[in-house]
């Protein structure tokens, strides 16, 4: 760009790498906060050092730090003195060439793409300090990187609000359902009976848990849905395991048909969810308990409803077992009590509260999308700036993103 200097990272920045740490090392409290990368962007799950270092190693308020490994990106860091981790960079720079904010939002713009053209390893990604001090960077005069950094700072404050609104009608619409579905199960009628949910499933079945051990997998094989599939009233069918037909044929009795209440029993708990037709010959794993209720007696969209409510997980979770793998038995499963109307009133329960599951769905897809197309516009308008598009004033940036 016309008037902009051409240098490399190095020539304008010293990076400082932070300490690798024993585990020994490591304390639940102590004189220093230790910063890792992973709490470099939550801020949470500290560790602390007695360690008396060389000054290199230590961060204060308001300085330029850069995660290289794992987490990628830079921070300007608030808060009292800490260690930071080897894995992360205290990014000392030349203030007569560059200012702090300008030098922060480039290497914002410029780290998904230094991850993709040069991040290395398999197990963790990382990129090495020779290939940031070797990146090119272009900054123009320092009043113009003033007027840049201005127009920046007010367009992202308001993207920010904007995204702390979407996040919180994103967390609303599940709230609302939530609430629907937890005043109908919590306030039953007189005339509702309540019984164990054993006695509400298919009298030739049980209620049981499927395949203990998966085995390889199998391209062609049988699907078979494990607790990371099974979730809070859906079925996410990412990263799903096949299993061999022969193993499948072993439990036979978890073979799915269709109709059957799938809940989540060891592991991650709280998933429940009903089995579609499309899903009849699927299994399931050894996580998840099959409840084949017995549609003659309770609907299953009424039943996953019910213990998808804050009052049976409550109940679940009261009686949990275990302590480094918990779980919850499926004797216990089966006594779970349930409240049960007449075929009819589950029936009007059932699209009543699928109506508003459909609307809560809805809105959360829109704020997803909205929240993506945030991100996306920052990105855009890093890119105007750092290749010498971003001419608007800041009330215009804003105007044009919509804000």
């Amino acid at each position: 760009m016309e008037g902009w200097i051409n240098k490399t990272v190095g020539e304008i920045c010293k990076l400082r790498n932070g300490r690798a740490y024993k585990k020994s090392e490591l304390l639940s409290s102590g004189k220093y906060p230790v910063l890792r990368v992973g709490n470099f962007f939550t801020n949470d799950h500290w560790y602390y050092s007695d360690l008396e270092l060389d000054e290199t190693k230590y961060c204060d308020n308001d300085a330029l730090l850069y995660a290289w490994s794992a987490s990628f990106g830079p921070q300007i860091w608030t808060g009292s003195k800490v260690i930071f981790h080897y894995h992360i960079w205290r990014v000392d720079f030349d203030e007569t060439q560059i200012l702090k904010k300008f030098l922060y939002y480039w290497l914002s713009w410029d780290a998904e793409r230094i991850k993709n053209d040069q991040g290395t390893g398999t197990t963790m990604l990382h990129v090495s300090m020779k290939s940031m001090n070797t990146r090119k960077i272009s900054f123009p005069s320092l009043l113009e990187q003033e007027r840049i950094v201005s127009i920046l700072d007010e367009s992202f404050a308001a993207i920010d609000t904007a995204i702390a609104n979407t996040e919180k009608n994103l967390v609303n619409a599940q709230e609302l359902f939530e609430v629907h579905l937890n005043a109908i199960v919590s306030q039953p009628a007189d005339d509702w009976v309540r019984k164990p949910l054993a006695v509400l499933c298919d009298p030739n079945r049980i209620i049981t848990y499927g395949v203990i051990k998966l085995g390889k997998e199998v391209s062609d094989g049988v699907p078979c849905l494990r607790t990371s599939n099974v979730r809070w009233l859906h079925i996410e069918t990412d990263d799903m395991k096949r299993i061999s037909q022969s193993l499948s044929a072993q439990y036979s009795r978890t073979i799915l048909t269709g109709g059957e209440v799938l809940v989540n029993v060891r592991g991650t708990l709280g998933g429940v969810v009903v089995v579609g037709q499309d899903m009849a010959g699927w299994n399931v794993s050894r996580e998840v308990a099959v409840v084949p209720v017995d549609p003659n007696l309770v609907k299953p969209e009424f039943i996953s409803y019910i213990i998808a409510s804050s009052t049976s997980q409550e109940w679940l979770s009261g009686v949990k077992k275990g302590a480094a793998y918990i779980g919850i038995n499926l004797e216990d499963l089966r006594k779970l009590p349930v409240n049960v109307p007449d075929l009819g009133k589950q029936l009007e329960i059932v699209q009543q509260l699928s109506l508003l599951q459909k609307e809560s769905e809805r809105l959360k897809f829109v704020s997803q999308r909205k929240l993506e197309a945030l991100t996306e516009l920052k990105q855009s308008i890093l890119h105007q700036a750092f290749t010498g598009q971003l001419t608007n004033t800041p009330t215009e940036a804003l105007k044009a993103a919509g804000l």
